[in-house]
């Protein structure tokens, strides 16, 4: 553990004009406050924050977050309090400490909704100053450090399983990668103990083969690069672990058949010796298609760069190599650390835009295991590269699609977006991008995010967009059903209702708004009695307890619902404009719209039932067929071809049977109404192809 005075003179070492005297009251403050406590090691308890401490001054941090590092764990654990550290040590670093303090409210969460928790506190704070975020991934490698002295197994997996899930990527979006890779090991090996243990042991024994092979390698390399000009430093090491058990499970190969297992790095003076450099590799070695990566030129979103190639070495053997300059090296193993001057007031905001993005999906997501899932996708690497006709480049994870780019732009443009053009062509909205495809967006007016897209984008950021626009359209439509049922309500209270009383109705009901009202009735989460009761109390004292409170007297219009949004249409039924319709309301859940004729109404008596009508102008809705063709060549197309003639729209169709001579087929098609229906049902059975149609 650092002394004192060692710490001190570390920060000195970097920045003479550092406040020496509140770096020392802060050592002594974590002291006093963490007094007897102990560690699970059986360590005094502040040699964690001394250390955490000593790994901020290996960065060169400022004296802020030094001691926001000795003080991070006293308002969790001590007496402390923000007040009291703002007294002592100024507002900045009370505000930093709170950014970085575990929350010990949250320990009483189930575990998904207390990482969740977490994050999102940790991503609002950091949001506001990237201190927090350093500080805090500090903390964890030294926990995960000392991870081994905790007794209880499931408790060691929690935290190991959190630090790969998400404070690993955390460190590799904010490009800190010995920070990363070290997180990453002592992860794994709690994890996948072993694999972890038989991974160690082939690399040990591969290095006692080898006799020195990482050298040698590394001598060549030098060598080439020394007879072309070049004065370079060339390193070698074994990959890690986790790298290579990374690489088994995405080949599924074993450990002999990972040809990649050594990876070289060749440190330039320059950035134009860096490109020479890769020059002479390419020449003296064969390289693998595909495997050049060049970030200098592009870098990724932590701002790395690098260029990366995979060498054919002698005896067929597969190593990677990166060459970079010794300023890019630097920056690269330590990211946003590395450069970090807050004196001149040097906020490096391009490295951190994807921190907006976080924050985005924070303020979107509805419940822990969403938000979770948003912020995996965001910040998980395995980028692509996408431009705007006007060449703005975007950098998105592999398998995004043309909506996942709208919403990388912004937000606004993805919910508008009803189609794109890539590389000047159309192309269908889940069409997957490529590196270098040039993206225009096309808006709508009216246009709006619809519930399809979830099954194809792969971003945080628009999967956490399109829900939360589904879900505030499904609140005002499912609202919209509940005012038509209000409105039947106040109809049975004995008074007359005005703006006063609904007012006072809310208030009774704990509720804000009247649309908290209406949603509730619209979704059934309150009862027609306790509307009534609010609106005019006692009311219905005279009435008997099991009197049907839920009678409606009057249809009530779907017209400008959207299916799947506001109501459902069944499946059972599959319900079309003209039908007569019924709707089914359980508590909590959607109506659900039925044909009067369904025979499903049977399993609906424990529901509310609700006179239903389209109106006029409703319009469209899916149908669905049984057809008996023919089966001899042609006669697809000739019921392909009555579906067309009546301006039909296939969306689905499968074959149900084979009984030689006839096929049938389930088909869905988009009709306008009944009306419409019956003419396609009458034209396919008119045709020669057709043995005989029916709907389903």
């Amino acid at each position: 553990m650092l002394r004192q005075y060692e710490l001190v003179e570390r920060v000195l070492e970097y920045d003479p004009d550092a406040d020496e005297a509140a770096l020392n009251r802060a050592y002594v403050y974590t002291v006093q406050k963490h007094g007897s406590q102990k560690r699970a090691s059986g360590d005094p308890y502040f040699s964690h924050p001394v250390e955490v401490a000593g790994l901020m001054t290996d960065l060169q941090l400022d004296q802020e977050t030094i001691i926001t590092a000795l003080l991070h764990d006293t308002v969790e654990d001590t007496l402390a309090t923000i007040d009291d550290i703002e007294v002592n040590f100024g507002p900045e670093v009370a505000r930093l400490v709170d950014g970085v303090t575990k929350l010990s409210k949250i320990e009483a969460m189930p575990e998904n909704e207390r990482a969740a928790e977490n994050l999102r506190k940790f991503l609002l704070a950091m949001s506001e100053d990237i201190r927090v975020l350093l500080v805090k991934l500090a903390d964890r490698l030294h926990n995960m450090r000392t991870l081994h002295f905790i007794k209880k197994p499931e408790k060691r997996q929690r935290i190991a399983r959190e630090t790969m899930d998400i404070y690993a990527p955390l460190a590799e979006r904010v490009g800190m990668y010995e920070y990363m890779r070290e997180m990453q090991a002592l992860a794994f090996e709690q994890l996948e103990p072993e694999a972890y243990a038989t991974i160690t042991d082939r690399l040990e024994k591969l290095r006692g083969a080898d006799s020195g092979e990482v050298d040698a390698i590394a001598l060549k390399i030098k060598q080439a690069l020394a007879e072309a000009g070049l004065s370079v430093e060339v390193t070698g090491r074994e990959k890690h672990p986790y790298s290579i058990w990374t690489k088994m499970s995405e080949r599924h190969v074993s450990f002999e058949q990972v040809t990649d297992i050594m990876a070289f790095r060749v440190i330039t003076d320059n950035v134009a010796d860096c490109y020479a450099a890769m020059g002479v590799l390419h020449t003296t070695w064969q390289f693998l298609p595909g495997k050049f990566k060049d970030y200098i030129s592009t870098p990724k979103n932590n701002g790395y760069r690098s260029l990366h190639t995979s060498l054919m070495y002698e005896n067929s053997m597969r190593v990677e190599v990166q060459v970079r300059t010794r300023e890019m090296h630097h920056r690269n193993e330590f990211g946003l650390a590395a450069h970090w001057a807050y004196k001149q007031q040097d906020r490096p905001d391009g490295q951190v835009g994807w921190l907006r993005d976080l924050i985005e999906i924070v303020d979107a997501s509805h419940d822990a295991e969403e938000l979770l899932e948003h912020t995996r996708l965001a910040i998980y690497q395995d980028r692509i590269f996408a431009f705007t006709p006007k060449g703005a480049l975007f950098q998105l994870p592999k398998g995004a699609t043309a909506v996942d780019f709208a919403f990388a732009v912004h937000s606004d443009l993805g919910l508008a977006t009803v189609g794109a053009k890539i590389n000047g062509r159309h192309m269908p909205l889940r069409t997957q991008l490529s590196n270098g495809d040039v993206v225009e967006i096309i808006k709508g007016g009216e246009a709006e995010p619809q519930l399809s897209w979830l099954g194809f984008v792969v971003t945080g950021k628009a999967r956490a967009a399109i829900r939360r626009a589904v879900r505030l359209k499904e609140r005002d439509e499912v609202a919209e059903i509940g005012a038509k049922l209000f409105d039947e309500i106040v109809v049975r209270v004995p008074a007359k209702i005005g703006k006063r009383a609904i007012k006072e109705a809310i208030k009774r009901l704990d509720m804000d708004e009247p649309e908290d009202l209406m949603f509730a009735i619209g979704a059934g989460k309150i009862t027609d009695r306790e509307v009534m009761e609010a609106l005019v109390p006692g009311c219905t004292a005279e009435f008997s307890e099991d009197e049907d409170w839920a009678r409606h007297d009057r249809q009530i219009s779907i017209r400008g619902l959207t299916p799947g949004v506001g109501f459902e249409l069944a499946e059972c039924c599959h319900p079309v404009p003209g039908d007569r319709i019924v709707g089914l309301r359980r508590k909590g859940e959607r109506v659900i719209v039925h044909t009067i004729d369904c025979l499903q109404l049977a399993d609906g008596v424990d529901s509310d039932w609700l006179d239903l009508n389209w109106d006029k102008r409703s319009h469209g809705a899916l149908g669905r067929f049984a057809v008996t063709i023919y089966d001899r060549p042609g006669t697809l197309a000739e019921m392909a071809g009555v579906f067309a003639q009546n301006k039909i729209n296939v969306t689905n169709l499968r074959q149900t049977h084979l009984d030689l001579p006839f096929a049938t087929y389930e088909i869905d098609a988009e009709v306008n109404d009944l009306a419409h229906l019956s003419r396609i049902l009458s034209a396919l059975r008119a045709s020669d192809a057709v043995a005989q149609a029916d709907r389903i």
